[in-house]
């Protein structure tokens, strides 16, 4: 484990992990009683800078022009990431916006030879990180690698490794001492 990923599991662990004492319902609709809050945990510029750069590690050699996902899970790293590596940011919206320009991608233009760095704060079904990767594919856009900061189970991973695009977790179940949801595996 490298120091900045230690440095993450520790952020989250300290800032993000909420043990409630009765379950509560995910955005994946699964329930918990460890609510994991990717946002509160890196509320704090240092400690965001520090998950953007551990995404950057985590990709390294990859190249990629544009860095976002579903907002609002994946807005904060989108910017760090982008502002780390020089490239540009976007967000995926749930639906656009029905005025304006009705995009459903926001920020950076998107499209035929972009590079995207998908990225998502949670992960337990998969559904938003998955949502993003069908709206950027629709713009024509290639999706190079895919990060995010907590998989609460085993269902991302597998989703990628099938269209073939690195995936990486900076933070997992396990790492949290917590039970995977979403589809995960129950270690022995």
């Amino acid at each position: 484990m490298s120091n900045l990923h230690q440095q993450v599991v520790d952020i989250v662990r300290e800032r993000g992990l909420i043990h409630l004492p009765e379950p509560v319902v995910l955005a994946s609709g699964q329930t918990s009683q460890d609510f994991v809050d990717g946002k509160a945990a890196l509320s704090h510029g240092a400690d965001l800078e520090v998950a953007c750069r551990a995404v950057l590690e985590a990709v390294d050699g990859i190249v990629f022009d544009a860095v976002g996902g579903l907002t609002m899970g994946a807005d904060h790293l989108a910017h760090g990431t982008a502002m780390l590596s020089g490239s540009e940011w976007f967000v995926v919206r749930k639906q656009p916006k029905g005025r304006g320009t009705d995009k459903l991608v926001e920020g950076a233009t998107v499209g035929p030879g972009t590079r995207v760095l998908l990225v998502d704060d949670a992960v337990t079904s998969g559904g938003s990180i998955q949502k993003a990767h069908d709206a950027i594919v629709a713009t024509g856009a290639t999706v190079v690698a895919a990060v995010t900061l907590v998989d609460r189970g085993e269902v991302a991973a597998p989703y990628f490794r099938e269209k073939s695009i690195p995936y990486a977790t900076l933070v997992t179940y396990g790492d949290l001492g917590i039970e995977p949801v979403g589809g995960g595996l129950v270690s022995a």
